[in-house]
């Protein structure tokens, strides 16, 4: 598979948009926020004219009431790449939600652990104990919120599953058990250094404020949507409601936001490592012989999988 990675505001979008003059690109975007519908603005999707130059799947996909977890993604996103392969195009995964990049391109796969009648005796004593939650509850705290959002946390049968194999293999295996050899994979990595950083991402934030983000969440009210839904917990979203139901103030909801938004660049910078030889990083896409020589290297690197399964 090819794929463009980084952390959010790197411009990714950007990149892509280039390489479509040069090449026959629909993007699967690999962003776990941008799949809602009217998030717009917070979720910085790319714009309907943007879409309208490149073809983008899994961007407002779903209301912001449903749920959507790795489970989902991986299948969708199979579904669309073989679509996208079919009317000759190559499928071009871009995004910043490392869970589902590398969980879609080296097809991770639970690991081959019998069961633990005793060990799931005892969770299933537990449930009769302390109820359904106790469940939900024990995978969330092993996982971590983060990384436990991605998967079935109704599905008690399959949550009893996943704590029985992570309790023989350990999270780690229980995530990757199965990869592929990276040469079957072509990614570039777009970052920026921790200097920039300090004025890009507030101007970033202050440009979607500008853009109309507290009208957009004033919406998602309007039409019924609140913290109890998955989709209001993304990042500025929480916290401009904690804003509008007079729960925070202005100046703090804006750190709260600046303070988790840098968090989270962080977090995605531990899994797109510049360490990492999987990915080929990229110093600029403002150079038109940078931009072309990634178009032909992808072309050549597809070209040859092609002929290679042929």
């Amino acid at each position: 598979m090819i794929s463009i990675v980084g952390p959010t505001g790197a411009g990714k979008t950007t990149l892509a948009l280039k390489l479509s003059k040069n090449l026959p690109i629909n993007v699967i975007s690999a962003d776990s926020r941008q799949v809602y519908k009217y998030m717009d603005i917070g979720t910085a999707k790319p714009t309907k004219e943007q879409r309208n130059k490149l073809t983008h799947y899994l961007v407002d996909y779903i209301n912001p009431d449903e749920k959507y977890n790795l489970n989902k993604f991986i299948i969708d996103s199979n579904y669309y790449i073989n679509k996208i392969k079919n009317k000759k195009n190559i499928p071009l995964i871009v995004g910043g939600t490392g869970l589902y990049i590398w969980a879609l391109i080296d097809n991770w796969s639970l690991p081959d652990v019998g069961p633990n009648e005793k060990f799931r005796t005892k969770l299933e004593n537990n449930i009769k104990n302390f109820g359904p939650e106790y469940i939900k509850k024990t995978f969330i705290n092993k996982m971590g919120s983060d990384f436990s959002e991605n998967y079935d946390l109704n599905n008690t049968r399959r949550l009893i599953r996943y704590l029985e194999i992570i309790n023989e293999v350990g999270i780690e295996k229980f995530l990757q058990s199965s990869k592929s050899k990276n040469e079957k994979n072509t990614i570039y990595g777009i970052d920026f250094s921790k200097e920039e950083q300090r004025t890009l991402i507030p101007e970033r934030i202050e440009k979607m404020f500008k853009s109309g983000w507290v009208e957009e969440v004033e919406n998602l009210i309007k039409n019924g949507y609140n913290l109890e839904h998955y989709s209001m917990s993304g990042i500025g979203y929480k916290e401009i409601y904690s804003y509008l139901i007079n729960k925070i103030n202005y100046e703090d909801m804006r750190e709260l936001i600046l303070n988790r938004t840098n968090s989270f660049i962080k977090k995605q910078r531990t899994w797109f490592k510049k360490t990492d030889n999987r990915i080929t990083w990229i110093n600029s896409i403002e150079d038109n012989k940078v931009i072309r020589n990634i178009s032909e290297k992808i072309l050549n690197s597809y070209d040859n999988k092609v002929n290679a399964n042929n």
